[in-house]
């Protein structure tokens, strides 16, 4: 006997014989078909948790994404800062302009740096600080006779800027250099 949905088979045999090789068919199917559906388990469970990961993933990605899409717009902006130092730099000149216009382009100096960093825009100004080739850009040497100023920044020419933890530009410095 055969079942339209079954694959069990049976002959003609006695009917004792018949049940009990139909109950041991029977254990034999139900055994696969439970091992089938623990690996569609299985399956299911390990592409939902890529999905899960793939999500997390994702998120992660478009924080990074957003977190750094900035970066063009704050290379331009350090621009704008550049002038500001080239203005302030000139002393003399400087110190002719009105002292009421004077304190309102550096609060605005002040204003715009406090939005940069507001952005995640930091400036590197290490004066002082050994050299790190990682990071500095070194325009120029200075001689020193002392030798714990051997390879010390001792001018920053133009000051660096970092976007979160991202180098977007290297601070441009003059380093000592010992010489016996």
């Amino acid at each position: 006997m055969q079942d339209e949905n079954d694959d069990i088979t049976l002959s003609d045999e006695s009917e004792e014989e018949n049940s009990g090789v139909l109950i041991k068919k029977l254990r034999q199917r139900i055994k696969e078909l439970g091992e089938k559906n623990q690996e569609y388990l299985t399956g299911w469970q390990k592409e939902r948790a890529d999905s899960i990961n793939l999500r997390k993933r994702l998120e992660e990605e478009k924080k990074e994404f957003a977190k750094f899409a900035k970066e063009d717009i704050s290379t331009e902006l350090i621009s704008v800062l550049d002038s500001f130092e080239s203005a302030f730099k000139n002393k003399d000149a400087w110190e002719k302009v009105d002292k009421n216009w004077r304190q309102g382009v550096e609060y605005i100096h002040t204003q715009f740096l406090n939005v940069l960093a507001n952005h995640g825009v930091l400036i590197i100004s290490p004066l002082g600080e050994q050299f790190d080739p990682q990071r500095d850009a070194a325009v120029g040497t200075v001689p020193v006779e002392k030798p714990e100023d051997n390879h010390k920044i001792l001018e920053v020419v133009s000051a660096g800027y970092k976007l979160h933890e991202k180098l977007i530009r290297a601070p441009k410095v003059k380093v000592g250099e010992y010489q016996n």
